[in-house]
Protein backbone atom coordinates (compact mmCIF):
# COMPACT_ATOMS: atom_id res chain seq x y z
CA UNK A 1 0.00 0.00 0.00
CA UNK A 2 1.53 3.35 -1.02
CA UNK A 3 2.00 6.39 1.22
CA UNK A 4 -0.83 8.32 -0.36
CA UNK A 5 -3.26 5.48 0.26
CA UNK A 6 -2.17 5.18 3.89
CA UNK A 7 -2.72 8.88 4.47
CA UNK A 8 -6.15 8.71 2.87
CA UNK A 9 -7.11 5.99 5.31
CA UNK A 10 -5.65 7.78 8.33
CA UNK A 11 -7.44 11.06 7.69
CA UNK A 12 -10.99 10.00 8.68
CA UNK A 13 -9.57 7.97 11.57
CA UNK A 14 -7.83 11.03 13.01
CA UNK A 15 -10.98 13.08 12.71
CA UNK A 16 -13.06 10.29 14.23
CA UNK A 17 -10.78 10.12 17.27
CA UNK A 18 -10.97 13.88 17.68
CA UNK A 19 -14.75 13.89 17.40
CA UNK A 20 -14.90 11.05 19.90
CA UNK A 21 -13.13 13.20 22.48
CA UNK A 22 -15.56 16.00 21.72
CA UNK A 23 -18.78 14.02 21.93
CA UNK A 24 -18.16 11.25 24.42
CA UNK A 25 -19.72 13.03 27.40
CA UNK A 26 -22.94 13.63 25.50
CA UNK A 27 -23.45 10.37 23.65
CA UNK A 28 -21.43 7.52 25.13
CA UNK A 29 -22.62 6.27 28.53
CA UNK A 30 -19.93 4.91 30.80
CA UNK A 31 -17.04 6.43 28.85
CA UNK A 32 -15.41 9.67 29.91
CA UNK A 33 -12.45 11.51 28.50
CA UNK A 34 -9.82 12.78 30.91
CA UNK A 35 -9.44 15.90 28.81
CA UNK A 36 -11.43 19.04 29.58
CA UNK A 37 -13.90 20.33 26.95
CA UNK A 38 -11.46 23.15 26.06
CA UNK A 39 -8.64 20.63 25.60
CA UNK A 40 -10.90 18.55 23.39
CA UNK A 41 -11.54 21.52 21.10
CA UNK A 42 -7.83 22.32 21.06
CA UNK A 43 -7.08 18.74 20.01
CA UNK A 44 -9.63 18.87 17.21
CA UNK A 45 -8.24 22.21 16.01
CA UNK A 46 -4.71 20.85 16.02
CA UNK A 47 -5.71 17.78 14.00
CA UNK A 48 -7.46 19.94 11.42
CA UNK A 49 -4.46 22.30 11.18
CA UNK A 50 -2.09 19.36 10.68
CA UNK A 51 -4.27 17.94 7.93
CA UNK A 52 -4.50 21.32 6.23
CA UNK A 53 -0.77 22.04 6.38
CA UNK A 54 0.85 18.60 6.01
CA UNK A 55 -1.60 16.27 4.26
CA UNK A 56 -0.34 15.02 0.87
CA UNK A 57 -3.16 16.63 -1.09
CA UNK A 58 -5.96 19.13 -0.54
CA UNK A 59 -8.72 17.19 1.25
CA UNK A 60 -12.41 17.52 0.46
CA UNK A 61 -13.70 18.91 3.80
CA UNK A 62 -17.31 17.81 3.35
CA UNK A 63 -16.42 14.28 2.34
CA UNK A 64 -13.79 13.93 5.07
CA UNK A 65 -16.08 15.16 7.83
CA UNK A 66 -18.91 12.93 6.65
CA UNK A 67 -16.55 9.95 6.83
CA UNK A 68 -15.51 10.95 10.35
CA UNK A 69 -19.09 11.35 11.56
CA UNK A 70 -20.06 8.05 9.98
CA UNK A 71 -17.19 6.11 11.52
CA UNK A 72 -17.86 7.58 14.96
CA UNK A 73 -21.62 7.05 15.07
CA UNK A 74 -21.90 3.76 13.18
CA UNK A 75 -19.37 2.08 15.46
CA UNK A 76 -21.27 2.91 18.69
CA UNK A 77 -23.65 -0.06 18.42
CA UNK A 78 -25.42 -2.03 15.70
CA UNK A 79 -28.45 0.29 15.62
CA UNK A 80 -26.94 3.78 15.82
CA UNK A 81 -26.20 5.36 12.46
CA UNK A 82 -25.13 8.49 10.64
CA UNK A 83 -27.62 9.06 7.80
CA UNK A 84 -26.95 11.32 4.84
CA UNK A 85 -29.68 13.56 3.42
CA UNK A 86 -31.25 10.83 1.27
CA UNK A 87 -31.05 8.25 4.05
CA UNK A 88 -32.70 10.64 6.51
CA UNK A 89 -35.57 11.33 4.12
CA UNK A 90 -36.12 7.61 3.51
CA UNK A 91 -35.95 6.84 7.25
CA UNK A 92 -38.74 9.34 7.90
CA UNK A 93 -40.70 8.14 4.90
CA UNK A 94 -40.72 4.45 5.81
CA UNK A 95 -42.99 5.05 8.79
CA UNK A 96 -45.57 6.82 6.64
CA UNK A 97 -45.36 4.87 3.40
CA UNK A 98 -45.29 1.15 2.76
CA UNK A 99 -42.13 1.17 0.64
CA UNK A 100 -41.27 -1.70 -1.67
CA UNK A 101 -38.64 -4.15 -0.41
CA UNK A 102 -37.01 -7.44 -1.39
CA UNK A 103 -38.01 -9.35 1.76
CA UNK A 104 -34.86 -10.14 3.76
CA UNK A 105 -34.08 -9.49 7.42
CA UNK A 106 -30.43 -8.61 7.98
CA UNK A 107 -28.06 -8.34 10.90
CA UNK A 108 -24.65 -6.69 10.74
CA UNK A 109 -22.00 -5.07 12.83
CA UNK A 110 -19.97 -2.12 11.62
CA UNK A 111 -17.07 -3.28 9.46
CA UNK A 112 -18.64 -6.68 8.69
CA UNK A 113 -20.89 -7.86 5.87
CA UNK A 114 -24.65 -8.00 6.59
CA UNK A 115 -25.98 -11.53 7.06
CA UNK A 116 -29.45 -12.79 6.16
CA UNK A 117 -31.21 -14.01 9.32
CA UNK A 118 -34.78 -14.04 8.02
CA UNK A 119 -36.65 -14.27 4.72
CA UNK A 120 -40.25 -13.15 4.16
CA UNK A 121 -42.43 -15.88 2.73
CA UNK A 122 -43.24 -15.50 -0.99
CA UNK A 123 -41.02 -12.42 -1.23
CA UNK A 124 -38.74 -11.59 -4.20
CA UNK A 125 -35.77 -12.66 -2.05
CA UNK A 126 -37.23 -16.11 -1.42
CA UNK A 127 -38.12 -16.53 -5.09
CA UNK A 128 -34.58 -15.50 -6.10
CA UNK A 129 -33.10 -18.29 -3.95
CA UNK A 130 -31.56 -16.19 -1.17
CA UNK A 131 -30.96 -18.32 1.91
CA UNK A 132 -30.62 -17.70 5.64
CA UNK A 133 -26.89 -17.43 6.38
CA UNK A 134 -26.02 -15.65 3.12
CA UNK A 135 -23.85 -12.53 3.30
CA UNK A 136 -24.32 -9.47 1.06
CA UNK A 137 -20.88 -8.12 0.13
CA UNK A 138 -22.11 -5.46 -2.32
CA UNK A 139 -25.34 -3.69 -3.20
CA UNK A 140 -25.31 -2.27 -6.73
CA UNK A 141 -21.50 -2.58 -6.69
CA UNK A 142 -21.21 -0.63 -3.42
CA UNK A 143 -19.39 -2.40 -0.60
CA UNK A 144 -21.52 -3.07 2.48
CA UNK A 145 -18.56 -3.34 4.88
CA UNK A 146 -18.87 0.18 6.24
CA UNK A 147 -22.61 0.61 5.92
CA UNK A 148 -24.58 0.55 9.14
CA UNK A 149 -27.43 -1.92 9.60
CA UNK A 150 -29.91 0.95 9.26
CA UNK A 151 -28.30 2.19 6.04
CA UNK A 152 -28.29 -1.30 4.57
CA UNK A 153 -31.98 -1.83 5.33
CA UNK A 154 -32.88 1.57 3.91
CA UNK A 155 -30.92 0.85 0.73
CA UNK A 156 -33.09 -2.20 0.09
CA UNK A 157 -36.27 -0.09 0.20
CA UNK A 158 -37.70 2.16 -2.49
CA UNK A 159 -40.85 3.48 -4.11
CA UNK A 160 -40.06 1.72 -7.39
CA UNK A 161 -39.73 -1.99 -8.17
CA UNK A 162 -36.37 -1.57 -9.95
CA UNK A 163 -34.00 -4.43 -9.06
CA UNK A 164 -30.94 -4.36 -6.81
CA UNK A 165 -27.79 -6.14 -7.94
CA UNK A 166 -26.39 -8.25 -5.11
CA UNK A 167 -23.09 -10.02 -4.62
CA UNK A 168 -23.74 -12.91 -2.24
CA UNK A 169 -21.21 -14.88 -0.22
CA UNK A 170 -22.39 -18.41 0.58
CA UNK A 171 -19.93 -20.82 2.18
CA UNK A 172 -16.93 -20.67 -0.17
CA UNK A 173 -18.89 -19.47 -3.19
CA UNK A 174 -19.69 -16.02 -4.55
CA UNK A 175 -22.61 -15.31 -6.84
CA UNK A 176 -24.23 -12.25 -8.34
CA UNK A 177 -27.99 -11.91 -8.72
CA UNK A 178 -30.55 -9.16 -9.24
CA UNK A 179 -33.62 -9.02 -7.02
CA UNK A 180 -36.62 -6.80 -7.60
CA UNK A 181 -38.38 -4.87 -4.90
CA UNK A 182 -42.08 -5.49 -4.32
CA UNK A 183 -44.85 -4.39 -2.00
CA UNK A 184 -44.55 -7.09 0.66
CA UNK A 185 -47.60 -6.37 2.80
CA UNK A 186 -50.78 -4.54 1.91
CA UNK A 187 -51.76 -4.87 5.56
CA UNK A 188 -49.57 -4.92 8.68
CA UNK A 189 -51.28 -8.11 9.87
CA UNK A 190 -52.75 -11.32 8.52
CA UNK A 191 -55.01 -13.80 10.27
CA UNK A 192 -55.77 -17.43 9.49
CA UNK A 193 -57.77 -20.10 11.27
CA UNK A 194 -56.00 -23.19 12.58
CA UNK A 195 -57.55 -26.32 14.10
CA UNK A 196 -57.12 -26.57 17.85
CA UNK A 197 -56.30 -22.88 18.23
CA UNK A 198 -58.00 -19.48 18.14
CA UNK A 199 -56.08 -18.85 14.93
CA UNK A 200 -52.71 -17.50 13.89
CA UNK A 201 -52.24 -13.73 14.00
CA UNK A 202 -49.18 -12.80 11.97
CA UNK A 203 -47.63 -9.39 12.68
CA UNK A 204 -45.65 -8.14 9.68
CA UNK A 205 -44.58 -4.87 11.27
CA UNK A 206 -45.51 -2.83 14.34
CA UNK A 207 -46.35 0.49 12.75
CA UNK A 208 -49.86 2.00 12.78
CA UNK A 209 -52.50 0.93 11.90
CA UNK A 210 -51.42 -2.52 13.12
CA UNK A 211 -53.40 -2.65 16.37
CA UNK A 212 -56.46 -0.84 15.01
CA UNK A 213 -56.57 -3.46 12.22
CA UNK A 214 -56.43 -6.23 14.84
CA UNK A 215 -59.31 -4.68 16.76
CA UNK A 216 -61.39 -4.30 13.63
CA UNK A 217 -60.67 -7.59 11.83
CA UNK A 218 -59.44 -10.12 14.40
CA UNK A 219 -60.97 -9.45 17.81
CA UNK A 220 -64.55 -10.32 16.74
CA UNK A 221 -63.30 -13.71 15.51
CA UNK A 222 -61.15 -14.71 18.49
CA UNK A 223 -63.12 -13.49 21.50
CA UNK A 224 -65.34 -16.58 21.53
CA UNK A 225 -62.54 -19.06 20.86
CA UNK A 226 -61.31 -21.42 23.57
CA UNK A 227 -57.99 -22.54 22.13
CA UNK A 228 -54.80 -20.46 22.30
CA UNK A 229 -54.31 -17.55 19.95
CA UNK A 230 -50.93 -17.74 18.21
CA UNK A 231 -49.16 -14.40 17.86
CA UNK A 232 -46.60 -14.96 15.12
CA UNK A 233 -43.76 -12.44 15.52
CA UNK A 234 -41.27 -14.27 13.29
CA UNK A 235 -39.52 -11.86 10.90
CA UNK A 236 -41.20 -8.89 12.61
CA UNK A 237 -38.20 -6.56 12.77
CA UNK A 238 -39.69 -3.09 12.23
CA UNK A 239 -42.00 -1.03 14.37
CA UNK A 240 -42.25 1.53 17.14
CA UNK A 241 -42.71 1.28 20.90
CA UNK A 242 -46.12 2.98 21.01
CA UNK A 243 -47.67 0.38 18.70
CA UNK A 244 -45.98 -2.40 20.69
CA UNK A 245 -47.57 -1.08 23.89
CA UNK A 246 -51.00 -1.03 22.25
CA UNK A 247 -50.53 -4.66 21.20
CA UNK A 248 -49.47 -5.69 24.72
CA UNK A 249 -52.46 -3.80 26.12
CA UNK A 250 -54.85 -6.14 24.26
CA UNK A 251 -53.71 -8.90 26.63
CA UNK A 252 -52.44 -7.05 29.70
CA UNK A 253 -53.45 -4.02 31.75
CA UNK A 254 -50.59 -2.75 33.92
CA UNK A 255 -49.24 0.64 34.95
CA UNK A 256 -45.60 -0.45 34.69
CA UNK A 257 -44.69 -3.14 32.16
CA UNK A 258 -40.98 -2.26 31.98
CA UNK A 259 -38.78 0.71 31.26
CA UNK A 260 -36.06 2.20 29.11
CA UNK A 261 -32.83 2.67 31.01
CA UNK A 262 -31.21 5.86 29.79
CA UNK A 263 -27.91 7.57 30.44
CA UNK A 264 -27.17 8.03 34.13
CA UNK A 265 -29.39 5.03 35.00
CA UNK A 266 -32.54 7.15 34.70
CA UNK A 267 -35.70 5.21 33.91
CA UNK A 268 -38.54 5.91 31.49
CA UNK A 269 -41.39 3.62 32.55
CA UNK A 270 -43.84 2.22 30.01
CA UNK A 271 -47.53 1.67 30.69
CA UNK A 272 -50.51 -0.26 29.30
CA UNK A 273 -53.37 1.44 31.17
CA UNK A 274 -56.43 0.51 29.07
CA UNK A 275 -58.72 -2.46 29.71
CA UNK A 276 -57.28 -5.61 28.10
CA UNK A 277 -59.91 -6.97 25.72
CA UNK A 278 -58.24 -10.38 25.40
CA UNK A 279 -56.95 -10.77 28.96
CA UNK A 280 -58.48 -14.24 29.39
CA UNK A 281 -57.48 -15.68 26.03
CA UNK A 282 -54.61 -18.23 26.12
CA UNK A 283 -51.71 -16.92 24.07
CA UNK A 284 -48.66 -18.40 22.35
CA UNK A 285 -45.92 -16.26 20.81
CA UNK A 286 -43.67 -17.46 18.00
CA UNK A 287 -40.18 -15.95 17.68
CA UNK A 288 -37.07 -16.42 15.58
CA UNK A 289 -33.76 -14.61 15.18
CA UNK A 290 -35.48 -12.03 12.99
CA UNK A 291 -37.89 -11.02 15.78
CA UNK A 292 -36.38 -7.65 16.63
CA UNK A 293 -36.90 -4.41 18.51
CA UNK A 294 -40.48 -3.59 19.45
CA UNK A 295 -41.56 -7.18 18.69
CA UNK A 296 -39.05 -8.35 21.32
CA UNK A 297 -40.66 -5.99 23.83
CA UNK A 298 -44.06 -7.57 23.14
CA UNK A 299 -42.75 -11.12 23.56
CA UNK A 300 -40.66 -10.35 26.65
CA UNK A 301 -43.37 -8.46 28.55
CA UNK A 302 -46.17 -10.95 27.88
CA UNK A 303 -43.86 -13.80 28.86
CA UNK A 304 -42.70 -11.94 31.99
CA UNK A 305 -46.29 -11.38 33.16
CA UNK A 306 -47.13 -15.02 32.34
CA UNK A 307 -49.68 -13.95 29.76
CA UNK A 308 -48.09 -16.00 26.98
CA UNK A 309 -46.00 -19.07 26.32
CA UNK A 310 -43.15 -18.54 23.87
CA UNK A 311 -42.05 -20.94 21.15
CA UNK A 312 -39.14 -20.68 18.74
CA UNK A 313 -35.60 -19.29 18.73
CA UNK A 314 -33.76 -16.89 21.03
CA UNK A 315 -34.01 -13.33 19.71
CA UNK A 316 -31.02 -11.01 19.28
CA UNK A 317 -31.83 -8.51 22.04
CA UNK A 318 -32.18 -5.25 20.10
CA UNK A 319 -35.04 -3.67 22.05
CA UNK A 320 -34.03 -0.03 22.44
CA UNK A 321 -35.25 3.52 22.27
CA UNK A 322 -33.76 5.59 19.47
CA UNK A 323 -33.82 9.28 18.72
CA UNK A 324 -33.19 11.02 15.41
CA UNK A 325 -31.17 14.24 15.62
CA UNK A 326 -31.46 16.26 12.37
CA UNK A 327 -28.41 18.23 11.25
CA UNK A 328 -28.37 21.52 9.34
CA UNK A 329 -27.43 19.96 5.99
CA UNK A 330 -30.38 17.54 5.95
CA UNK A 331 -28.41 14.59 7.34
CA UNK A 332 -29.08 13.18 10.81
CA UNK A 333 -27.76 11.09 13.67
CA UNK A 334 -29.85 8.10 14.75
CA UNK A 335 -28.71 7.33 18.28
CA UNK A 336 -29.63 4.66 20.82
CA UNK A 337 -30.77 6.61 23.87
CA UNK A 338 -32.17 3.83 26.06
CA UNK A 339 -32.26 0.04 26.42
CA UNK A 340 -35.39 -1.86 27.38
CA UNK A 341 -35.54 -3.58 30.78
CA UNK A 342 -38.21 -5.69 32.42
CA UNK A 343 -39.54 -4.62 35.83
CA UNK A 344 -37.09 -7.05 37.44
CA UNK A 345 -34.21 -5.04 35.96
CA UNK A 346 -33.38 -7.74 33.40
CA UNK A 347 -32.06 -6.11 30.24
CA UNK A 348 -33.01 -7.42 26.80
CA UNK A 349 -29.96 -5.82 25.16
CA UNK A 350 -27.72 -8.60 23.89
CA UNK A 351 -29.74 -11.22 25.78
CA UNK A 352 -32.98 -11.40 23.85
CA UNK A 353 -36.13 -13.37 24.60
CA UNK A 354 -35.55 -17.03 25.47
CA UNK A 355 -38.54 -19.19 24.50
CA UNK A 356 -39.86 -21.82 26.88
CA UNK A 357 -40.17 -24.27 23.99
CA UNK A 358 -37.33 -24.24 21.48
CA UNK A 359 -37.67 -25.15 17.82
CA UNK A 360 -34.75 -26.71 16.00
CA UNK A 361 -32.91 -24.15 13.90
CA UNK A 362 -32.76 -26.67 11.04
CA UNK A 363 -36.58 -26.92 10.96
CA UNK A 364 -38.28 -23.55 11.04
CA UNK A 365 -41.45 -24.69 9.29
CA UNK A 366 -44.87 -23.57 10.49
CA UNK A 367 -45.86 -27.19 11.10
CA UNK A 368 -42.91 -27.59 13.49
CA UNK A 369 -43.90 -24.45 15.43
CA UNK A 370 -47.52 -25.56 15.54
CA UNK A 371 -46.65 -29.02 16.80
CA UNK A 372 -44.55 -27.58 19.63
CA UNK A 373 -47.30 -25.09 20.51
CA UNK A 374 -50.13 -27.63 20.70
CA UNK A 375 -47.93 -29.94 22.77
CA UNK A 376 -47.14 -27.11 25.18
CA UNK A 377 -50.80 -26.28 25.80
CA UNK A 378 -52.02 -29.89 25.91
CA UNK A 379 -49.61 -30.59 28.78
CA UNK A 380 -51.24 -27.98 31.02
Amino acid sequence: MNLKRVKLLLLPILLTVSLFFLLDKNFLPGISSKLSPNKNFELLGRVIRLIKSDYVEEPNPAKTMEGAFKGLVDSLDVLSSYLDKDGTAKYNQQKKTNLKDMGVVLYKRFGLFPQVIGIVENSPAEKAGIKIGDYFSTLDNQSTLFMSLVETNLYLKGEEENPIKLKILRDTQTQEISVKRALLFENPISYSSEKGTAGILKIHHLYPPCVSEIKKKVLPQVKKQKGPLILDLRNCYEGDTEEALKLINLFLKEQKIGYFEKKGKSREFLSCPEDAELKNLPLAIWTNQATMGSAEVVAAVLKDFKKAKTVGLVTLGLAVKQELFPLDDGSALLLTSGIFCLNSGEKLWGQGVRPEEKVEIEDQSQSSYLKKTLSLFSSQ
